[in-house]
């Protein structure tokens, strides 16, 4: 693995999480692909599209969703030429139904390099995390 592929798909993560924790819906979808696929442990089902997602997090504002902070320990980069598979414990703060929430949980994103050299993820996988 490449020191500079590992650093560029750190920055790309980095960026994420803190799009995420600023509640910076625009930007924070930037990171994704329109293809990028997303299996949450708080839904039903999958969500085949990152249309998909932006659907349900706009349902979730309606009911008065707002993402408070996040923060990402133990990351794990591994790299496989133009993908690479970042993990990591994640502990997020939210409001929702109206109750501030906290979660812990663990987090795989999939990066995939494009032409211009931009990692964008193209899969989330997300799973509750015993705490200790």
């Amino acid at each position: 693995m490449s020191a500079q592929a590992e650093a560029e798909v750190r920055r790309a993560a980095q960026e994420l999480v803190a799009r995420f924790a600023a509640h910076d819906t625009e930007n924070y979808f930037a990171v994704f692909a329109p293809e990028a696929s997303f299996i949450f442990h708080t839904t039903p089902q999958p969500l085949p599209s990152c249309e998909a997602y932006r659907a349900l997090w706009r349902a979730w504002e309606a009911d008065g969703f707002r993402v408070l902070g996040c923060e990402s320990f133990e990351p794990d980069i591994r790299v496989h030429g133009d993908v690479a598979i970042f993990t990591h414990r994640v502990e997020t703060r939210l409001t929702a139904g109206g109750a501030e929430q906290a979660a812990l949980e663990r987090e795989t994103i999939v990066f995939r390099r494009g032409p211009d050299g931009r990692w964008l993820a193209i899969h989330e996988h997300l799973s509750p995390c015993a705490s200790g």
